[in-house]
């Protein structure tokens, strides 16, 4: 069986010879032997129980937690090994969310388009941003929408014009053809483009399911017409056309 001098376990693991003489002292890592010449040696067994070690600090376990686990009788490696398994899978989730918020962030910095919340909300005057804002907080709660324009903050003012204007272009069409059927290849046509442009502003982040929140999004427009206005004005016609066209489009889909 092979052994493995501090220098050379410093190198294979990656840790600083000093490190491992801290876990020798604390009694979390010890060698198997140590020569007349006070020289530590290391086996494949220490191997192994510096790898634990490892995993456990990358978890942000203490060193006294991580050595009362190890000399625990019931400790378990292979049950251990999953268990790191599925949480640095959790964190390596966490941490690619949070590159991705950087990156967007940096893009915007850089060029100048970071969105503030009056962005989110151009062309309604300050009073009515205020009150939309604080009645939709009243019914979805606060940090559903404190979200939702965070998410919206990650793109660029170029972007969400450009996306603000298709959905304009698509609302007027969808309103002249709002006397037909709303189950005709055209208007779903319409209605699998605004689908898609709903998906990017949510950035994906749709805990009830797509299909469930897109179809929700159709009864809200029947129930407050306000979302469907027709010349400036609320209009209950085109709230029922969309709300029919969605649910179709729904079906065709589930």
């Amino acid at each position: 069986m092979d052994n493995y001098s501090v220098k050379k376990l410093s190198k294979l693991a990656g840790v600083s010879v000093r490190t491992l003489h801290l876990y020798d002292k604390m009694g979390l890592l010890k060698p198997s032997v140590r020569t007349e010449a006070r020289y530590r040696l290391y086996s494949e067994k220490e191997l192994l129980r510096l790898q634990q070690i490892l995993f456990y600090r990358e978890l942000d376990f203490p060193l006294k937690d991580i050595c009362a686990i190890l000399d625990d009788p019931a400790f378990d490696l292979e049950q251990a090994l999953e268990g790191h398994r599925k949480a640095l899978l959790a964190k390596k989730e966490r941490i690619n969310t949070l590159v991705g918020t950087i990156d967007k962030t940096l893009v915007t910095i850089k060029n100048n388009t970071m969105l503030q919340v009056e962005d989110l909300y151009e062309g309604i005057p300050q009073d009515k941003m205020e009150a939309y804002r604080a009645e939709a907080m009243a019914k979805w709660g606060k940090d559903t929408i404190l979200n939702a324009e965070d998410t919206l903050r990650g793109f660029s003012k170029d972007e969400m014009d450009a996306l603000k204007n298709e959905l304009n272009e698509i609302s007027i069409k969808l309103t002249a053809l709002m006397g037909g059927d709303p189950k005709s290849p055209e208007v779903q046509q319409h209605i699998a483009r605004r689908y898609q442009i709903i998906l990017r502003l949510s950035g994906g982040k749709i805990e009830m399911g797509k299909l469930e929140y897109f179809r929700k999004l159709g009864e809200l427009y029947v129930a407050d017409n306000r979302y469907t206005p027709v010349n400036g004005m609320p209009s209950k016609e085109l709230a029922l056309f969309l709300k029919e066209a969605t649910d179709y489009y729904v079906k065709t889909l589930e």
